[in-house]
């Protein structure tokens, strides 16, 4: 885990730590274990923190998110939020499947799931939540997103990122690099199973109006609803989506509304 060096940077790390732990919240030590700080340097921030209004505390002494990022974050909507235009079609994605359907972003070098809608099928995969944030090569939304960027890009992620400390060995590099190709020969990302055994799912990107990938759409479900001929039906589905998800987002984009959403 790279922890960042500087004040902001690991401030932002301990944000993100307690983003991805709600609504139940987190302590002190799952934050210092996830951004890789002393527990009491990241029990100071925290604290700081919290004084700021940008964290609070439960009564069992849980982290939360604090109401000054919900009134940043609801001054800063109308510039990023990009979540109107994708909810319809994250919508008809699990009403046409059956399956979990979700719209994440790139962050940097991390995907975060800022749409979720449930289809009908009553068994479910709870991998992904809205929220939940993946590194570039994770998941099917951080392994499209990576393996529609350029080759000196996803060669200088691969030099200096090591996934296997925190999701083992099928995310070496040398087989990221292998979805990679199966990726871009099939158009769509496959997971099968590789976070939760049984967990399947499929990718598409979503390019931006330099034809870069800034957004994904997924879908995810138990590994009987993700065999090769649903797959057969499921991947052009998705495709298409995921083709006209990018047409709306480059429409937006270009009356401003949404600009800057999902810029690194």
């Amino acid at each position: 885990m790279n922890t960042p060096a500087d004040v902001v940077g690991r401030a932002g790390a301990v944000l993100r730590a307690v983003s991805v732990s709600e609504p139940a919240g987190t302590t002190t030590s799952d934050v210092a274990r996830q951004t890789g700080l002393a527990r009491p340097t990241a029990h100071r921030l925290l604290t700081s923190l919290q004084t700021e209004g940008f964290l609070d505390r439960d009564g069992s002494g849980r982290w939360l998110l604090g109401p000054e990022l919900y009134l940043l974050g609801t001054t800063a909507a109308h510039r990023y939020d990009v979540t109107a235009l994708a909810q319809p079609v994250v919508r008809r994605l699990a009403l046409e499947t059956g399956e979990s359907a979700f719209f994440s972003a790139r962050r940097g070098e991390e995907t975060v799931c800022l749409l979720r809608e449930d289809g009908s099928f009553p068994i479910r995969s709870h991998v992904l939540h809205e929220g939940i944030r993946f590194p570039l090569g994770v998941a099917t939304a951080g392994l499209v997103v990576l393996a529609y960027l350029p080759a000196a890009e996803v060669d200088d992620y691969l030099a200096r990122t090591d996934l296997t400390t925190e999701y083992g060995e099928p995310h070496a590099a040398a087989a990221i690099r292998e979805r990679i190709r199966r990726t871009r020969e099939d158009g769509y990302a496959l997971n099968p199973g590789l976070i939760v055994e049984g967990s399947w799912g499929m990718g598409a990107a979503v390019f931006d109006a330099d034809e870069r990938p800034r957004w994904a759409l997924s879908l995810t479900g138990i590994e009987q609803r993700f065999r090769d001929e649903r797959r057969q039906e499921l991947g052009p589905l998705l495709l298409r989506a995921a083709y006209q998800l990018t047409r709306t987002l480059r429409s937006g984009a270009s009356t401003g509304a949404v600009e800057g959403a999902g810029r690194r």
